[in-house]
């Protein structure tokens, strides 16, 4: 699709568990034991972030609240 533009599939398993496919964990360094988020909306679909890289932004985000007072 592009350099930064990727496409997988994945499967939901009889427990409703999906893989990952190995090119998407390794173009968003996902390693075993990491916590991901997933964020839904019933419109536009389902999101998967890293949570560490989640709440990192939104600490920076309060970050910046705080510095506008």
């Amino acid at each position: 699709m592009g350099e930064d533009k990727f496409i997988w599939t994945a499967t939901v398993g009889a427990k409703g568990q999906i893989v990952i496919p190995k090119q998407a964990r390794d173009v968003f360094d996902i390693k075993e034991g990491d916590t991901l988020i997933l964020l839904g909306d019933k419109e536009r679909g389902i999101a998967i972030a890293k949570y560490d890289d989640y709440v990192n932004f939104a600490a920076a985000i309060f970050d910046a609240k705080k510095g506008n007072k």
